[in-house]
């Protein structure tokens, strides 16, 4: 049977790239919205998901903490991808006759150098991907698209310039979530855990929460706070620590965590990408 990874988004996007990197022998499966992404892996029509967390440039991806918990999926891998931006065009175009790019809004921005040095402006299209289909479709001179080089490849578009990104760290943070979690111990540099708690109504909750890691030597790479249930006083807390929950000294630092919180849910266990830091 054909495996699939579903995505958020048109073929060629970014979160496509990320599934072919990361698992090539699956078929991408795109879909319109995170939760239909998420509910392609829990109706069966796809076996694992793709999906944005954060990025090194605009941070955490709005809804996607607050979609996690709920979703009864499972952290089973990261990926990393640097976001390598393509100027495109129709075949035989060439780039003294673009006059203009459409792209995703926070894409044309990070190649503003490059559009100013040729006099190119950008308008902003509601998915880079898709701009690239349209442009495949309606043909339209003078116009170019920024995406990745795998949108040209798709759309059978030409690429007149790569890289083209005016700084080269860029890079998007995405998890790859299944039905059933894998607790087994893989890969090559460690194991991260993932977890969402709610700390009790009491004074310094938080940081005696807290103290547990410290105290036991685990290495805590995110902590970020969000309200649920529109509620001010109601806030949940998602980390990223460095360990496996079976490990002495991460266990006891979460029995320590369970003293000062009224929920503690780990989304997943899965091994640290060679692409971190």
């Amino acid at each position: 049977m054909i495996k699939r990874i579903a995505f958020q988004g048109e073929p060629g996007a970014y979160s496509h790239e990320a599934c072919v990197a990361s698992r090539p022998d699956h078929e991408a499966l795109p879909c319109n919205t995170f939760e239909e992404v998420i509910d392609a892996v829990r109706e069966g029509r796809a076996d694992l998901a793709m999906l944005p967390v954060e990025n090194s440039t605009y941070g955490r991806v709005a809804d996607i903490h607050r979609l996690l918990p709920e979703s009864g999926l499972h952290i089973v891998d990261e990926a990393f991808v640097r976001v390598r931006i393509a100027l495109m065009a129709l075949p035989g175009m060439t780039l003294d006759r673009i006059d203009h790019v459409r792209a995703h809004l926070v894409l044309i921005p990070q190649a503003r150098s490059f559009l100013k040095r040729h006099g190119i402006r950008g308008e902003a299209a509601a998915d880079s991907a898709g701009a690239a289909a349209e442009l495949a479709q309606h043909r339209t001179p003078g116009q170019g698209v920024l995406a990745s080089d795998l949108a040209a490849q798709i759309y059978g578009l030409d690429v007149l310039a790569r890289n083209i990104e005016d700084h080269g760290h860029n890079t998007t943070r995405f998890l790859v979530m299944a039905p059933e979690p894998d607790m087994r111990r893989r890969g090559s540099h460690g194991m991260v855990t993932t977890f969402v708690f709610q700390v009790r109504n009491i004074p310094a909750a938080l940081y005696k929460a807290m103290g547990g890691f410290a105290t036991n030597g685990v290495n805590m790479t995110k902590l970020e706070s969000y309200m649920v249930g529109g509620n001010f006083t109601a806030t949940q807390f998602y980390a990223d620590i460095e360990g496996h929950p079976d490990d002495p000294n991460v266990k006891l630092a979460l029995d320590e965590l369970g003293y000062f919180t009224t929920r503690l849910h780990i989304l997943g266990t899965y091994p640290a990408s060679d692409s971190r830091g």
